[in-house]
């Protein structure tokens, strides 16, 4: 029976060269001078320093930038609050989400039960599994899903006939 998986995962590798090229960025910038502005990572955490909430936003420009020029999806960041670390000196965590949450696969499962194709959904872990009779029907349904879920990068993989 053919069937495909919607997942919601940010390509590790790119995140890391989009930090890395951020960080030289940064360092070679004019107005960045003298400052501890930097980016650092620990699996799907980013935490953004910088001398003070201004400079924070540009250190997020220039990352985003860097994400999208990569390819990797900005909806994938998760910016939690500004917290002063001293001074003027602020930080921020940015969280990379990885996976569909249990309230986001729900929503896809009710909107391909409502859609009325002749596909059955079902929650695996943080993916959703599409399953049906035809590839035509899961064509459509991949179709809908780009359409109808624009807050999450969605992906379809492991499409098998």
């Amino acid at each position: 029976m053919p069937s495909f998986d919607v997942v919601s995962e940010a390509d590790m590798v790119e995140v890391r060269n989009a930090v890395d090229q951020t960080n030289k960025e940064i360092g070679t910038r004019f107005d960045f001078r003298g400052s501890d502005a930097r980016v650092e990572q620990k699996e799907h955490e980013l935490t953004v320093f910088a001398d003070s909430e201004f400079q924070l936003g540009q250190v997020k420009d220039v990352l985003t930038g860097k994400m999208a020029k990569r390819k990797v999806d900005v909806r994938f960041l998760d910016e939690g609050k500004i917290e002063k670390i001293g001074g003027d000196r602020v930080k921020q965590i940015v969280t990379v989400k990885n996976g569909i949450q249990t309230d986001s696969a729900k929503k896809i499962v009710k909107l391909v039960k409502d859609n009325k194709l002749k596909v059955q959904a079902s929650i695996q872990g943080d993916a959703v599994r599409v399953t049906g009779a035809k590839k035509d029907d899961l064509q459509a349904t991949m179709a809908m899903l780009r359409k109808e879920v624009p807050d999450i990068p969605l992906e379809f993989n492991n499409f098998r006939n």
